[in-house]
């Protein structure tokens, strides 16, 4: 293949790239749908965290996977002989922005669904958040404030700001 040629792929797969990522980037899924005034029993509550947790941990066990799946894929593509290179490319570049997109749609999918659990756990008692196994999770990471620190609503204030 001729430089002119390899060059054009490579702008033309880059191209389609972008255009995938900026059109992924922008899928939204609807957010869950209010309980209805039915309040969960604490049982359920518990049971639905324990899903959500399940679902993150899942989430990124298969980001792991899809990137050793990539590595594999570009160590090939590295070994292959100069005229196969440009077709291993294209190959590579389709499997990260069919990825991407189904992962920045997962993502969205599963914000959605957390923000809907939060707003549960709001709806069950001041105390109900701060029981959350995945808020306890995010007290836990560098730089949050515990939720003991955050005030209430009615104080117009979160955390030290």
């Amino acid at each position: 293949m001729s430089q002119k040629t390899l060059t054009s792929l490579f702008v033309g797969s880059s191209l389609v790239l972008i255009a995938a990522l900026a059109i992924g980037s922008q899928v939204q899924a609807r957010p869950a749908a209010p309980t209805g005034g039915m309040q969960m029993t604490d049982a359920q509550m518990k049971d639905q965290c324990k899903d959500m947790m399940e679902q993150k941990k899942k989430l990124a066990a298969d980001v792991k996977s899809q990137d050793a799946e990539l590595t594999e894929l570009v160590a090939k593509m590295n070994r292959a002989p100069g005229d196969k290179q440009m077709t291993l490319m294209a190959a590579a570049i389709t499997q990260i922005v069919e990825q991407q997109v189904a992962m920045d749609q997962r993502k969205a999918k599963m914000e959605d669904a957390m923000m809907a659990h939060m707003m549960q756990h709001m709806q069950m008692g001041k105390d109900a958040m701060a029981q959350c196994p995945m808020m306890k999770d995010m007290n836990d990471m560098k730089g949050m404030a515990p939720m003991s620190s955050m005030k209430s609503k009615d104080d117009k204030s979160v955390g030290a700001h």
